[in-house]
């Protein structure tokens, strides 16, 4: 079999989910090599949701403040000896700091090398600023390299191609199978009150105070937050509930029990609980950015919003008659489009194009 060595530094949250996934799903059809930093977010049982066979490498020198050159150095020859080590047929990098050092490591090898990154950190982190604005400018400079950007759905691509030449997509999907088992054995957990939630970190991207602006238009609705973050403290309208950290398990019992899910960040790749929210059967409300709006169709699986008042309008719409035939339709996107069947077939097929030189 053709070997893949995929490289992961951001190896939390959504891009251990994707990543995780994509390993499991590829290894039935290519030698798979992950070589991996350990993070904060890093479930402590990580060997045991990854395959068997897939080949572990733990990249000791990952990790340490951004634009540290001496660590730098370090992690791209730690990388270079990895990959002369295995000889793999296809490097993946994934997420921007192994999208970074990995596209300068293999700048000059002849094996097809793949970013894929997860969201911009220069759409994703915030508008203006310097650290953005230099941000975007690695990215210009490292797309003239020999390698091909992969985003996650129509829009990120859009973006990617202002960036670089060589660009595809492939749409983000979730494990049908495994997501339905999973709900099945749990109860949801329902408020009195019509509820509206979203979970993710209270950060920039996730746009705590306009789900606190959208809250204080809708007094009669009760909002939840599961997660928590830097941003906690613009979470002040009396009816927003913040639950902090939950586990998988408690957080689809909330998300269960809800009747709309609400992503009014800044800028997604794709991100999973959009999807999953979707199969759920919920309402989904989103902004109008990159990745949610290649995935909501503004009145059709959900609605594209661009203000606290759009979404305060369709969520109070919902309280008087909730608009089951759209939530259906999201469903049907799922089990059509957003799923690991179609992704990995996607993906098989886009692995052994690149291999055989196909994106030039």
């Amino acid at each position: 079999m053709m070997k893949i060595l995929m490289v992961c530094e951001a190896f939390g949250g959504g891009v251990f989910t994707y990543v995780s996934q994509l390993c499991n799903d590829m290894c039935k059809h290519f030698d798979i090599y992950l070589a991996y930093a350990l993070r904060p977010q890093t479930p402590s049982n990580f060997t045991e949701i990854l395959d068997k066979r897939i080949h572990l490498i733990k990249v000791n020198n990952f990790g340490g403040s951004i634009f540290n050159i001496k660590k730098d150095v370090k992690v791209i020859k730690e990388l270079q000896h990895i990959a002369n080590s295995i000889n793999p047929d296809l490097i993946h990098l994934h997420s921007s700091v192994a999208g970074g050092i990995g596209r300068i490591a293999f700048a000059n090898s002849n094996i097809p090398v793949v970013y894929t990154p997860h969201g911009y950190a220069h759409i994703l982190m915030g508008r203006g600023g310097l650290k953005l604005k230099l941000y975007k400018w690695i990215e210009y400079i490292l797309g003239k390299t020999n390698s091909i950007t992969l985003t996650c759905c129509k829009s990120e691509d859009e973006v990617a191609k202002t960036l670089t030449k060589r660009t595809a997509y492939i749409e983000t999907g979730i494990n049908l199978e495994e997501l339905s088992a999973k709900l099945d054995t749990i109860q949801p957990i329902k408020n009195n009150k019509f509820t509206v939630y979203t979970l993710g970190r209270t950060c920039i991207q996730k746009r705590p105070d306009l789900f606190n602006e959208i809250a204080n238009s809708v007094p009669e609705a009760q909002f939840v937050w599961i997660g928590g973050g830097e941003l906690d403290h613009l979470l002040t309208a009396p009816n927003i509930e913040l639950t902090g950290w939950k586990s998988r398990h408690e957080a689809l019992a909330m998300g269960k029990g809800a009747d709309v899910f609400i992503l009014c960040s800044l800028g997604e790749a794709i991100a999973m609980s959009l999807i999953e929210n979707m199969y759920m059967g919920k309402l989904i409300l989103v902004s109008n950015v990159m990745g949610n709006k290649s995935v909501i169709q503004n009145g059709k699986n959900g609605y594209v919003c661009e203000t606290a008042k759009d979404y305060a309008d369709r969520i109070k719409e919902a309280m008087k008659k909730y608009p089951q035939e759209i939530c259906n339709q999201a469903i049907k996107d799922v089990h059509t489009i957003y799923n690991t069947h179609v992704m990995t077939d996607k993906y098989i097929k886009f692995y052994n194009n690149a291999v055989a030189g196909y994106y030039k």
